[in-house]
């Protein structure tokens, strides 16, 4: 490695462990908030057990990654196939639900947001309830798509082989059967596809809803009123700036990811920058929303 190429190594390395250091401390901030009013508040939000799975997804996540960047910046331990199957099993499982959790938070936003006489003010009382169900049909859904690693990823072997493509120093995927490749593609594209359908259908019908609400107050605006906007649109507008960071962050995941597997046999400075755009969403998301909740801010400003 030249000197040049050593000099970017260690800056995206820095920049790795940095973004991962923020995401798991704003996670956490946002996990203990949610957690404390789903569990103490009498009236918790309908989104307050979603925003803290959400949170929770992202810690676990980011806590793998890093794991797994340690092997792929020259730890000294290597890996057996246990470690590496299981690591990676657990990475894939918390992407897919990231994904489901950022979903459902789009969807849930929408209900809460929908007027009364629409069909969708049905489901409001008994969303705790669904969301609960939800999460635990993605888990288990989740954990069955991303099964498909246990199976592909084993130990990288010490003899180079032009048929593996390397995740970390120690562990690689190999080629599998096609069928097996073919019913993981199949699954993990309709997942996406659907979920992020739901999410440009939700968020097209909180953006209508709010222009239909900004068209009927406009003749209140006056100077009399405070000009900022209420909080319910404040946290929709909040939930809509998360959905669209997502799909930007997404499709550029995508892209880096297509790249990575055009070069096939990739060195650690393109493993550290596909880890680095690939957890963005993971560690920037809980800024976005610690920026929408006040008492959070409140408490932050105390203790600085």
């Amino acid at each position: 490695m030249n000197k040049n190429r050593l000099s970017s190594f260690i800056d995206i390395r820095n920049a790795f462990f940095s973004e991962v250091a923020i995401g798991i401390l704003a996670n956490t901030i946002l996990l203990l908030f949610h957690a404390h009013n789903f569990l103490l508040e009498h009236r918790p939000k309908s989104t307050d057990l979603t925003m803290g799975h959400l949170a929770l997804i992202h810690i676990v996540m980011l806590l793998t990654v890093a794991f797994m960047a340690t092997d792929t910046f020259g730890s000294q331990k290597t890996w057996d196939d246990i470690q590496c199957k299981l690591v990676v099993h657990l990475y894939s499982s918390m992407r897919g639900l990231s994904i489901c959790a950022t979903c459902l938070l789009s969807v849930l936003r929408a209900i809460t947001l929908s007027p009364r006489n629409s069909r969708l003010a049905k489901f409001k009382p008994h969303s705790s309830h669904h969301n609960l169900y939800c999460t635990l049909f993605l888990w288990v859904f989740n954990m069955f798509i991303s099964g498909y690693f246990l199976v592909s990823t084993v130990a990288t072997p010490s003899v180079t082989s032009a048929h593996l493509l390397r995740v970390t120093e120690s562990c690689s995927l190999c080629p599998v059967i096609h069928f097996l490749r073919y019913v993981h593609f199949v699954l993990r594209t309709f997942q996406d596809v659907c979920l992020l359908g739901l999410m440009a259908l939700s968020s097209g019908y909180m953006v209508t809803l709010l222009y239909r609400h900004k068209r009927q107050t406009q003749h209140l605006q006056s100077t009399k009123l405070s000009p900022k906007a209420p909080p319910e649109e404040r946290a929709t507008q909040t939930i809509l700036l998360l959905m669209s960071f997502f799909v930007v962050m997404y499709f550029l995941d995508i892209t880096v990811s297509w790249f990575s597997r055009k070069l096939w046999d990739i060195d650690s400075v393109h493993m550290c920058v596909q880890m680095l755009v690939g957890n963005g969403y993971a560690s920037i998301s809980p800024l976005v929303l610690i920026s929408a909740e006040k008492q959070i801010i409140k408490v932050l400003k105390y203790i600085w």
